[in-house]
């Protein structure tokens, strides 16, 4: 959990800043228009947590979310929130949508409370709601970013978390879409933000295991601690995150460094494992080949050694 918790302050003071947070919408969500931008933009409450009310049920709902900021846009604004997801998660559209609902009726609410001692509601309807007839919510844009090494295979809307459906059904249910930007697949979007584009090219070509082409690239280029801590979050390397939390500024040659030893490290427990492996099933081999010399049926061998039929096929073809 506290690693969690780190990773989470982590990430939202990286995207905290303006600059960067408005070259990722614009970018990601606009196809590099620039909609939105930084001087315009505003921090709101995280906290999206709300009680749903029916006739004969109520829930309160908890939900924070990572960071939110609001632009004004014309003569209104527009809600844009950032969830940041290190593993695959097969309802991250029902997760989304959860969030976005739960911050219209965060805004609804208000709008009722501020209606309770407005003698202008007029109508029934209006009455019944709450809400006058002109009143509006603002519209909520949410993005995912996915820093996992693995490719995304999970659900990109709600339809694909839906069983299949006929055309009929199809036709009138209402699908939920979700904004999601795999960093591993970034390398297709220009970013404008030499912070945003450093840390998601240097991400990608370190699960690409392309080590000396950052080095070519970032070897001399000095970068910020708040960088190293965002970068070792998303490659996964504790040395750059130490880095980091250091407060080091220091070039990427260092970092570099602590990469490779990490790769060294990770492909040595890799060759153990393996080794090991190797070994139990080369033991279990030559149990099941002196069991068969000895003259034991195969069902016996199959009880006594725990092996399968298949094993024992094996043994027999090399002895």
């Amino acid at each position: 959990m506290e690693e969690k918790t780190k990773a989470d302050v982590v990430f939202k003071e990286f995207w905290r800043q303006n600059e960067r947070f408005a070259d990722l919408f614009n970018t990601v969500i606009f196809n590099g228009k620039e909609v939105i931008r930084p001087e315009n933009l505003s921090e709101m409450d995280t906290d999206v947590s709300g009680t749903i009310e029916m006739k004969d049920y109520k829930e309160t709902l908890t939900r924070a979310r990572d960071v939110v900021k609001k632009t004004a846009y014309g003569v209104e604004f527009v809600v844009m929130g950032v969830e940041n997801q290190e593993k695959v998660h097969y309802a991250m559209p029902l997760r989304t949508m959860i969030y976005d609902s739960l911050g219209y009726l965060k805004e609804y609410k208000e709008i009722t409370s501020s209606r309770k001692k407005d003698r202008s509601l007029e109508t029934q309807a209006e009455f019944l709601s709450k809400m006058k007839k002109e009143d509006r919510l603002h519209p909520i844009i949410s993005l995912t970013i996915y820093y996992g090494e693995n490719a995304w295979d999970g659900p990109y809307c709600l339809k694909d978390m839906v069983v299949e459906m006929p055309p009929e059904i199809e036709v009138v249910f209402s699908d939920y879409k979700m904004n999601l930007l795999e960093v591993r697949d970034s390398g297709k979007y220009l970013f404008n933000n030499r912070d945003v584009e450093v840390v998601f090219d240097i991400t990608r070509k370190t699960f690409a295991g392309n080590i000396e082409e950052i080095r070519q690239k970032y070897e001399h280029e000095k970068l910020s601690s708040e960088m190293l801590s965002v970068i070792g979050k998303m490659t996964g390397s504790k040395e750059i995150m130490e880095m980091g939390n250091n407060k080091e500024v220091d070039s990427m040659c260092t970092a570099l460094e602590k990469l490779k030893q990490q790769g060294i490290e990770e492909g040595k427990k890799e060759g153990i494992e393996q080794g090991k492996k190797e070994g139990i099933e080369e033991g279990k081999l030559t149990i099941i080949k002196n069991l068969l010399v000895s003259g034991m049926s195969q069902e016996k061998i199959k009880t006594a050694a725990g092996v399968t039929e298949e094993e024992i096929k094996q043994a027999q073809r090399e002895l």
